[in-house]
């Protein structure tokens, strides 16, 4: 059972950058893949929770992207220290959510297309609010 934890939000201008951070613990001999998230409010909706980055597992990892972040968002891990990132660069207003860490048993590789599908993952965090204001 893995528990997954968000840090790094907050408020910044827009063409602003922000780090995410989502520590993992409970880690075996599993192998998993993981994707970050976000969810804006949609007005007289329910709220949409929006694919955004992926590794998808593997050595080297195959990571995948959501067409409005490619070129400024970056995700990465760092295996030793069990802590996924998301490097968010020229951040515009339309970034503004809740953004979730999730991991999925066994990761993506085999099952590609079915990153962005947020019932595919088995764990996720709390979320964590970024606030971009023009």
């Amino acid at each position: 059972h893995l528990e997954l934890a968000e840090f790094g939000g907050g408020s910044v201008q827009s063409g602003g950058s922000l780090r995410l951070s989502c520590t993992i613990s409970g880690l075996g001999p599993d192998s998993y893949g993981y994707g970050w998230f976000r969810r804006t409010p949609q007005k007289g909706r329910e709220p949409v929770r929006e694919a955004v980055s992926c590794d998808a597992g593997g050595d080297p990892p195959l990571k995948f992207y959501a067409e409005s972040v490619k070129g400024r968002f970056t995700i990465s891990r760092d295996k030793a220290k069990a802590v996924l990132y998301l490097e968010m660069t020229n951040l515009k207003p339309e970034d503004t959510a809740v953004y979730f860490c999730a991991a999925k048993l066994g990761g993506f590789r085999r099952i590609r297309d079915r990153w962005t599908v947020p019932h595919e993952y088995d764990y996720w965090g709390q979320g964590t609010q970024v606030n971009v204001s023009s």
